[in-house]
């Protein structure tokens, strides 16, 4: 792990408004901007509520964002945009949105393809405004300089990483995150926890993100298990949503570890959601990766409500329980996942090495098929 002396680059948006009702800070950003043609992109389910943002001017809508979107999708979103020419682009939803409002935003002007900006640091820049507004609490995308589709010729995801995709303003208002059911409640609650424990544990761990890794952990801890039982507890719900955006703010300077490697080919491959992708591997890699993180492991556990080990297994099992105890499924087979497909799929995630590398225990393509194996 880093040293306090170690650099580090902390990149957050200009403006982060947080709490109940902050929503009517996107009409009010759009007002004072002089934006005359906002476009929303969203999810079905929130196209449908585009009114609560009360946006001015002639108002566009791409309201066909998919789970775990894909080019194609992306395609769709920049025909919309490019027709519409927006002044503004907002991204409505959960992960998978705002990552579609961030690409559209920087591709739909200029003449950059996708392919010209996937990796880092390759989009030349942004003419039009960019607000993210999340409705769940579990990617942190709102906060971060990141953006992931699906390829569906390869079944990898292209990653693409910019300062030119941090939103000028990002609204988190935990009033919108009400209607998630318990399921989906449950599962990004998890992959928010995700986040901050491959953050926390990382070989580019930080002092300065470690603050926020650890604390959005013991918000997903002592809150999660109530907004999975009452959606409509108002403390849990803003718990979460502030654990989701300190997730987020691991992702710019220390990013992931194996446990979203290995998760990514059950979302690309299976059609899995992202978040109880990460939730039924979190337990796996928590264990795998404990002789080489013991201490920080034991502080996750203490944030999660169980006791400090010094045992790979007591971790998988203290893990395990929490999320089974959320309702989530931990079978890959139980999830349509087949046997036959399990090499496969480790040959995928082993390929990638800008989350493997930063795992704090080296992990091997026969690691990872034995961790799926287990998961079966």
């Amino acid at each position: 792990m880093t040293s306090l002396s170690a650099p580090i680059e902390i990149i957050r948006p200009e403006t982060i408004e947080f709490g109940s009702g902050t929503v009517a800070a996107v009409a009010k950003f759009a007002r004072s901007i002089g934006a005359l043609r906002p476009l929303v992109v969203a999810d079905a389910f929130n196209a449908a509520r585009v009114e609560v943002l009360a946006l001015p001017g002639d108002v566009g809508v791409f309201g066909e964002v998919k789970p775990e979107p894909d080019v194609p999708n992306l395609e769709k979103a920049l025909a919309v945009a490019r027709a519409t020419k927006p002044d503004l682009v907002v991204g409505f939803g959960g992960g998978s949105a705002m990552d579609l409002a961030k690409l559209v935003a920087v591709l739909c002007t200029g003449e950059q393809t996708l392919g010209d900006v996937v990796g880092p640091d390759k989009v030349a820049g942004r003419s039009v405004a960019l607000v993210q507004v999340p409705t769940t609490s579990g990617t942190g995308s709102e906060g971060g300089i990141r953006a992931l589709v699906t390829d569906p010729a390869t079944r990898n995801k292209l990653a693409v990483q910019s300062r030119f995709m941090l939103a000028d303003l990002a609204v988190v208002d935990p009033d919108l995150t009400m209607s998630v059911p318990p399921q989906v409640t449950a599962a990004t609650g998890v992959d928010a926890l995700a986040h901050c424990v491959e953050a926390f544990t990382s070989r580019k761990a930080h002092p300065t993100i470690d603050l926020y890794a650890l604390e959005g952990t013991r918000l997903v801890g002592r809150y999660l298990g109530r907004a999975v039982k009452d959606g409509t507890d108002r403390e849990a719900r803003a718990a979460l949503s502030l654990a989701s955006l300190y997730g987020g703010f691991c992702l710019g300077p220390v990013n992931t570890t194996a446990g979203h490697a290995v998760a990514y080919p059950l979302g690309t491959r299976h059609h899995i959601a992202h978040g109880l992708a990460c939730a039924v591997i979190f337990p796996h890699t928590l264990a795998f990766n404990m002789p080489s993180a013991e201490a920080k492991t034991g502080a996750v556990l203490e944030a999660l409500g169980a006791s400090a080990t010094a045992k790979p297994s007591a971790a998988f099992d203290a893990a395990y329980q929490f999320c089974t105890k959320l309702g989530i499924e931990m079978r890959l087979s139980a999830l349509g996942v087949p046997a036959e497909d399990l090499g496969a799929m480790a040959d995928e995630a082993y390929a990638i090495r800008r989350l493997l590398d930063n795992n704090p225990r080296n992990i091997g393509r026969n690691d990872i098929l034995g961790i799926y194996r287990a998961a079966m």
